[in-house]
């Protein structure tokens, strides 16, 4: 063989070793950067009634309380996650699945399937201090301050409820065409989005005419139920019911920017803006954390927690997260969790 030909030939495979090995190097460091963040349990919090399911939670940073929806018990418990100590047990609110604290009115929102109604609880008495019809199967809620407007996912009935929080009265019902999932407020644009999860799209809603603005398509969705908006980044995250993922939306230009696959039937998740982590609780049991950097994510941990941890909420200024578990040793327990790097 010719010197000038083994030469270009040593030199093109010593290109190749090097490229090979920075590879490798590439994927040691991001799989070092995932192993080095893990969720450890900080405590269980003994909670009280049967070790039966639950559902969404509230919670009020300031005064430190976490409202957890106790369905399977038909009532909320109150826990001061500063004490770790169970501070209340709100009773009758038949089949609850939705809770949605909103400080400013001193108020807590619950959505009650058994009575297909919406409680109105009195944050400092934990009295049920009124009921609103809310369609047939209530379940997420957000709120509008700027309306005054409480917007409620009427999932079987395939509407958005929309409630006067003044004067405690249902005053409008928007058609959507499909089931509904979870539904949340966007800051910036001022606008309710709305899962529509048998039409796989998000409906974009005005709060001023109570009009569907627009239906944004959700390519790789299947059963989009869960909602998050981090309004900051101008992200929506989407969990897939059907398919184990994650869409990760553009809020600006309003199409999916990526899919993630997470634990099998995804369901609540939780923002924490100070540590800029995402997380997606599941069905079954499994959690996954996202980094998120600019309009990208990345992911940080995945792992089985525990059977049905499928709801999940963050102290943004502990950065604690906490899970109920139905069933700890025949117990209901409220799981604490600290993120470790």
């Amino acid at each position: 063989m010719d010197r000038t030909v083994m030469k270009i030939t040593d030199i093109a495979s010593t290109l190749i070793f090097i490229v090979l090995v920075g590879s490798l190097f590439n994927a040691h460091a991001v799989s070092a950067a995932t192993e080095a963040f893990r969720l450890r349990t900080a405590a269980d919090i003994p909670l009280h009634g049967r070790a039966t399911r639950f559902d969404y939670q509230g919670y009020d940073e300031a005064k430190r309380l976490l409202f957890i929806a106790h369905l399977g018990d038909s009532s909320i418990t109150v826990v001061n996650t500063r004490t770790r100590k169970v501070v209340a047990d709100i009773s009758g609110v038949s089949k609850v699945h939705g809770v949605l604290v909103i400080p400013s009115l001193g108020r807590v929102y619950a959505s009650a399937t058994g009575r297909n109604d919406v409680a109105v609880i009195d944050e400092t008495s934990f009295n049920v201090i009124a009921a609103i019809p809310g369609g047939d199967y209530p379940d997420g809620m957000a709120y509008v301050p700027s309306a005054r407007k409480l917007y409620v996912s009427d999932e079987a009935g395939g509407t958005e409820t929309v409630i006067d929080v003044q004067g405690n009265r249902r005053i409008a019902t928007i058609p959507l065409s499909g089931e509904a999932g979870n539904t949340q407020y966007d800051l910036v644009s001022g606008h309710i989005f709305v899962n529509v999860q048998t039409r796989d799209d998000l409906v974009e809603i005005d709060p001023a005419t109570d009009r569907i603005v627009t239906r944004h398509r959700l390519p790789g969705a299947d059963h989009n139920h869960g909602l998050l908006i981090e309004p900051d980044g101008r992200l929506a995250f989407i969990a897939c019911e059907g398919n184990a993922r994650l869409l990760v939306f553009d809020m600006q230009s309003k199409r999916v920017l990526a899919t993630k696959p997470v634990g099998n039937a995804p369901d609540v998740l939780a923002f924490d803006p100070g540590l800029s982590l995402l997380y997606v609780a599941s069905e079954s049991g499994v959690v996954t954390v996202f980094r998120v950097t600019g309009n990208s994510i990345r992911k940080m941990w995945k792992a089985r927690v525990a059977a049905k941890a499928h709801t999940i909420a963050v102290d943004p200024g502990t950065h604690q997260v906490y899970l109920p578990l139905e069933n700890v040793n025949e117990k209901p327990v409220l799981r604490v969790m600290q993120p470790a790097f």
